[in-house]
């Protein structure tokens, strides 16, 4: 049997082959190529347009894929796996992608030739759980402000919401959606002492610190939102203008999650005319900003550059968290993250 792992500027050629290295006790050859790019801003550009637009988005070269037919498992985080990739891959069985997010594979077409395709969930959960914490408190607190005005010899004690500048424990704070990363930043929040309420349709269970409730009632009673939902053809700006005005005046709203689940223009809308506190942006519809976008002039939000699951551990865990998925299918374990509903067979 033989693998072939595609990585790239995140997670490189020796990362890979060695998260993988123990699946030669399964017999398997592997391989492991780069999707190269210059700098991790060209990668990014290419992701976005792929999210945006589909693995069709992104032409691969031929040197990358020219045998692809020989092999019968293909690994890749960002790298896009269109319909005619797939058709070229006649031996293909299995598809891993090294993140919880799928957007990069065809899975439909996948699935209609019996390919089975497989995420990797909670690969940087934590890293995003942390980042969503420190945006939650730079933009409650000033943090980024204060920072660039003195940085500026500007000692600024004056904000937006200088009326109104909360602590957290005792505050309201909603979460939209509960899959790996929710689940991590409500027990971080926990720990401040808030009150926490969920909004997912899909979470099944019970944990004595939240409360389920409708999106209505997230929207109109929270302190604080953030947003973790996954970003589907349903989900698409789920945070519109008739949402945003459900809020308080005075809270504030995060997303470090995909920028297409909140409506940007009614969220900077929303922030010029006061109608919320603030906000906390790590996705954009355009990345990068450009310079005269309206964002850049607001006072009150905090945005950083798409950063938020970047840490050193979540790249270097990644491909070894594949490969304990990867030995469980072999084993015929049933407990695997198939998002196209094909069971591998091997």
């Amino acid at each position: 049997m033989r693998l072939l792992a595609i990585g790239d500027n995140f997670i490189g050629k020796e990362v890979m082959e060695e998260g993988l290295k123990e699946l030669k006790g399964y017999g398997i050859e592997i391989t492991v190529r780069e999707w190269e790019h210059k700098n991790l801003e060209m990668l990014q550009k290419d992701n976005l347009l792929i999210e945006q637009n589909g693995p069709e988005a992104v032409e691969l070269s031929e040197e990358l894929i020219w045998d692809i037919e020989d092999y019968d498992i293909l690994i890749v985080q960002f790298t896009p796996v269109s319909k005619k990739l797939i058709e070229k891959a006649k031996n293909l069985k299995l598809i891993g992608v090294l993140r919880g997010g799928a957007e990069n594979i065809d899975c439909e077409y996948a699935a209609a030739k019996e390919i089975s395709v497989m995420n990797t969930p909670g690969r940087n959960a934590r890293a995003v759980a942390e980042f969503t914490i420190g945006m939650i408190l730079s933009e409650i607190r000033n943090i980024a402000r204060s920072h660039a005005a003195l940085k500026n010899g500007e000692w600024r004690k004056k904000f937006p919401n200088s009326g109104f500048v909360p602590e957290l424990n005792g505050k309201i704070v909603g979460l939209v959606g509960f899959g790996s990363v929710g689940k991590l930043v409500a027990s971080y929040l926990n720990a401040f002492g808030c009150k926490i309420l969920v909004y997912d349709p899909f979470f099944k269970g019970n944990i004595d610190y939240i409360e389920i409730v409708d999106l209505e009632y997230l929207l109109k009673n929270s302190d604080i939102i953030s947003i973790h939902a996954r970003l589907t053809d349903d989900t698409y700006h789920m945070i519109g203008k008739k949402e945003i005005s459900l809020m308080k005046s005075t809270s504030v709203i995060v997303n470090t999650a995909r920028s297409g689940l909140v409506d940007e223009k009614s969220i900077v809308e929303a922030l010029d005319e006061g109608k919320i506190s603030g906000a906390a942006i790590d996705v954009f519809d355009v990345e990068p900003i450009v310079k005269n976008d309206k964002i850049l002039q607001l006072d009150n939000i905090t945005i950083t550059p798409h950063m938020a699951g970047s840490t050193r551990d979540a790249f270097i865990n990644s491909p070894k968290f594949m490969r304990d998925i990867l030995a469980r299918a072999l084993d015929k374990n049933e407990n695997l993250p198939i998002v196209n509903g094909i069971n591998p067979e091997f």
